[in-house]
């Protein structure tokens, strides 16, 4: 149970500027690797440029509500589902852990929400050269925002996520650092993007949501 022992153990929080924790080496090694070779399509092929939300041709996302799917760029996103599960069996673990009671339970008391009635939702990102995030807060529908990072390419660090405060001033950068991530809990006030930056191969990282809306993989109670 790689994810709840670093929850446990290898998690610290930070409030500024709003409530968020560092997680250090929540994924093995096995799970990695699937994110690492998740065949995932490259806009800069498909003539199609990145426009600072996460859904490319599928317009801006930000207000987009209980979208499961991630609306119409699905061929440039990888979500770990029930019918491409065989394809990912680390990644089905790693599910399984985060449905797990004892895992959602832990989250619950960190970020004072009752996750026993919602969904997970796991996507494999490769962003590549051009890749930018406006300043967003996320829809209602996520309970919990968390993003995994592998770096095995020697990225900068600084192509972490950049945290906001409400007057959209950059107060810090969460370093790029290969098994490292966060998560916090969705809010008014939880602005976080990524800024214009160089990207010389590609940036993977893992996307995991709790959500109220249905997915594939309920929690257990």
């Amino acid at each position: 149970m790689s994810f709840l022992n670093s929850l446990s153990n290898n998690s610290t929080k930070y409030e500024d500027p709003f409530d968020h924790w560092e997680l250090n080496r929540p994924l093995t090694d096995e799970q990695i690797n699937e994110i690492i070779n998740a065949d995932i399509a490259n806009p800069i092929e498909h003539n199609l440029n990145y426009d600072g939300t996460r859904a490319i041709d599928g317009g801006e996302g930000t207000f987009r509500e209980g979208i499961s799917d991630g609306g119409k760029a699905l061929k440039f996103r990888c979500f770990v589902t029930q019918d491409n599960s065989k394809q990912f069996p680390e990644l089905t673990k790693f599910i399984n852990e985060l449905q797990n009671k004892n895992t959602h339970q832990k989250i619950s008391s960190f970020i004072g929400k009752d996750l026993s009635n919602s969904y997970v939702r796991v996507e494999v990102i490769c962003d590549r050269k051009g890749f930018w995030l406006k300043p967003h807060c996320d829809i209602k529908e996520k309970l919990v925002s968390c993003l995994l990072f592998v770096n095995k390419h020697q990225e900068s660090e600084e192509l972490g996520t950049d945290f906001y405060n409400a007057d959209l001033k950059k107060i810090k950068t969460l370093p790029y650092r290969d098994n490292y991530g966060y998560f916090f809990s969705s809010g008014p006030n939880t602005w976080h993007g990524m800024e214009k930056k160089e990207i010389k191969k590609e940036r993977r990282c893992l996307q995991v949501n709790y959500v109220t809306f249905k997915t594939d993989w309920k929690v257990n109670i």
